[in-house]
Order: structure tokens, then C-alpha cells, then sequence
């Protein structure tokens, strides 16, 4: 890929103290993981009968909890930690605090469904999925004190906005991260298992395990979402298309913004993304009857259309004053026709399959 603006972008506020990274942690914008709440009522009238044998296996599989002992640090974890060169460490913090977020939001939406509910199915899931969301966020905690920045998880459950969401938009998007998620983790584990000499952080090790949760957790929406066809079929498809690519989009304007990150590992930033879409739609075809043509050299140079938005707002924002503001409006009235016309793009159409679960795929 020839270098556009996404090399230069403008670095954020130094993460350097457990101030500064809870104050990441709380940021709103379109690139930071939010906190969400639902409609308990019409989650509590969930029903799983059409996929129960199914179901029950998962429930099997969570009380199973193969992953109970996993998320704790061994006599080497605290040997590997290595200095790390300015630029390299501060994207990789702002990876540790943006993926704690997102783990802990997961656990704050399914505490607060459990509790909400007195669907035993539904309970039962949201337990088990709490439990491990818990985990995977004080591991990632863990990691941050170590550099000194700790997050006081209370706190930024009391202080961060949360948005609303009806079930379905938290099926759609919640089915999305927890594979997409899969993907990220299995991705980066398999390049660091060739490459174990680029494995700059001990972390990396545990994502083979890991991501079996998240593999699993995708599992559980697909299976309400196959419970309930019509979320599937008519204007829900418009839906589905929306989510399919506001993730996808999200994902790489983030990741373009690490780019020391990815490079120490030996990822190409571009490869590594489409890597992931790759085995996100392979997943996603489990439930979605369509799914986005990511191979389209039209959606490809739209994605580094929006990359180089963002630094323009980047940089727009340092600038301030009133013409920085006039460049932010501009940007995002140009991010959300590149965002349209991207929407528009053809996708490719598909039946169910007759599985309804799946094997991880890589």
C-alpha cells in the first residue's frame, strides 16, 4: 500500500498515569469502546426452544469452564516485560486500555442483564459470559499496573457514559466483537507462535485460550439469533449490513493508528486487517445472510479514505481555534459520504447453513 497520511498521524495525550488512563478509558468517540444498556423486558421474553439442544450443549460447555485457571500470571509473565521504545509503548497501552474497556463493557452489559431478568436461559448465559468478560479485563488490568496505570474498574463503571441499544442492534454488534475479537486474538497469536522473537509483551501468549471465550461467546448470539429468524430477514438485513461494515471500519481506523504496534509484531497493518475480515466473515456465515465483499479494491480504498480523515481530525483538533473546527465539520461530512457509499457497495448473499454451531475457523 502506498503511504498515505495514516503515517503521520497526531499522537493523543500520553498515557503516564492511572489519571490518564481511566480518562482514555472514559473518551466517547467513534473509535473508543462504549458502555451499553438494553431493554430487559424484551430480553427476559427470550426463547431458545427452537435451538435447545444446542443450547444446552453451550451451557454444558460453559459450566465446564475450560479456562478457569487460565487467566493467571505464571513466574514468567513479569521476566518477559521488556522496555519498550516511546512510540511502541504508548500504542501498545492504548491497545491494553482500549481491549480492557471493551472486556469490561461486555461484563457490565451482562451483569446488568442477569440481574434484570428472570428468564433462567438467558440468566444462566449472562452469568457464565460476565464471568469471563471479568476475567479477561482484570487480566488486561493487571498488565496496565504494571506500567503504573491501573484502572479503578468501580470507578469507570460509575463515570463512563452509556448508550442505549435495542436487543437486536446488542446482537448484531455484541455477535460482531465477540468474533471479531476471536479473530484478532487467533491472528496474533499465530504470527507471535512463528515469530516468537517479536512476542515483546508476555500478554500475547495467553490469546490461544483466550479467544476460545470470545469464539464461544459469538457462539451464544448466533444461537439466539438463529432462535429468532425474523431478526434475520427483511429491513433487519439493512442492519446487519450497517454493523457488518461500522465494525469492520472501526477496526481498521484504529489499527492504522498503531502502526509501531503492528510493525514490531511483523504485521502489516492492511494484511492483517483483511486477515481478520477474512475469518470474521467465514464465522459470520454461520447466522448472516449476507456478508460484506471485502476483497473489492472500491471498499479498500474507502477504508484508507477514512484513515486519512481521521488524521485531518487529529490534527484538526490540536490545531483548535475556529478554522479546526471548520476542518472536523468538513471531515466528518466527508467521512459519512465515504461511509454511504460504502454502505452501497454490493455484498455477497448467502443461506444458513444447517449447523447451527461451529468449529473456530483458522
Amino acid at each position: 500500500m502506498p503511504p498515505t497520511a495514516v503515517n503521520t498521524l497526531v499522537a493523543p495525550a500520553p498515557l503516564d498515569s492511572p489519571d490518564a488512563a481511566i480518562a482514555r478509558a472514559r473518551a466517547e468517540s467513534l473509535l473508543t469502546p462504549r458502555f451499553y444498556t438494553t431493554d430487559f423486558k424484551a430480553m427476559d421474553k427470550l426463547d431458545v426452544s427452537p435451538v435447545r439442544a444446542e443450547w444446552d450443549k453451550m451451557m454444558a460447555e460453559y459450566e465446564g469452564d475450560n479456562n478457569h485457571d487460565h487467566f493467571q500470571r505464571d513466574e514468567q509473565f513479569k521476566s518477559e516485560i521488556q522496555e519498550l521504545p516511546p512510540a511502541l509503548k504508548q500504542e501498545f497501552l492504548d491497545f491494553l486500555v482500549s481491549s480492557m474497556t471493551s472486556e469490561f463493557s461486555g461484563c457490565v452489559l451482562y451483569n446488568e442483564i442477569r440481574k434484570n431478568v428472570d428468564n433462567p436461559d438467558i440468566k444462566q448465559l449472562m452469568t457464565y459470559m460476565a464471568r469471563d468478560e471479568s476475567r479477561h479485563a482484570a487480566f488486561i488490568n493487571s498488565a496496565l499496573k504494571d506500567y503504573g496505570l491501573g484502572v479503578d474498574l468501580g470507578t469507570l463503571k460509575r463515570t463512563k457514559a452509556v448508550t442505549y441499544f435495542k436487543p437486536k442492534y446488542i446482537f448484531y454488534a455484541t455477535y460482531l466483537s465477540e468474533k471479531i475479537g476471536y479473530a484478532r486474538y487467533i491472528a496474533i497469536y499465530r504470527q507471535l507462535e512463528r515469530h516468537p522473537e517479536l512476542r515483546f509483551h508476555p500478554i500475547f501468549r495467553w490469546f490461544e485460550r483466550w479467544c476460545n471465550d470470545e469464539f464461544r461467546h459469538g457462539e451464544s448470539f448466533a444461537l439466539i439469533m438463529r432462535a429468532h429468524p425474523h431478526l434475520l430477514t427483511g429491513g433487519n438485513k439493512l442492519w446487519i449490513r450497517f454493523f457488518l461494515l461500522a465494525v469492520y471500519a472501526t477496526m481498521y481506523v484504529r489499527d492504522h493508528n498503531r502502526p509501531e504496534m503492528h510493525n514490531a509484531m511483523g504485521l502489516d497493518a492492511d494484511q492483517y486487517d483483511f486477515d481478520v475480515y477474512r475469518i470474521t466473515t467465514e464465522c459470520t456465515k454461520q447466522v448472516f445472510p449476507l456478508s460484506l465483499d471485502t476483497d473489492n479494491p472500491v471498499f479498500r480504498a474507502g477504508l484508507r479514505r477514512l484513515c486519512d480523515l481521521q488524521t485531518e481530525v487529529d490534527a484538526a483538533k490540536v490545531r483548535g481555534g475556529l478554522l479546526g473546527k471548520l476542518t472536523q465539520a468538513k471531515c466528518a461530512v466527508q467521512a459519512f459520504g465515504t461511509f454511504a457509499r460504502l454502505y452501497l457497495l454490493p455484498v455477497h448473499k448467502h443461506g444458513l447453513p444447517a449447523t447451527i454451531r461451529m468449529a473456530p475457523v483458522w
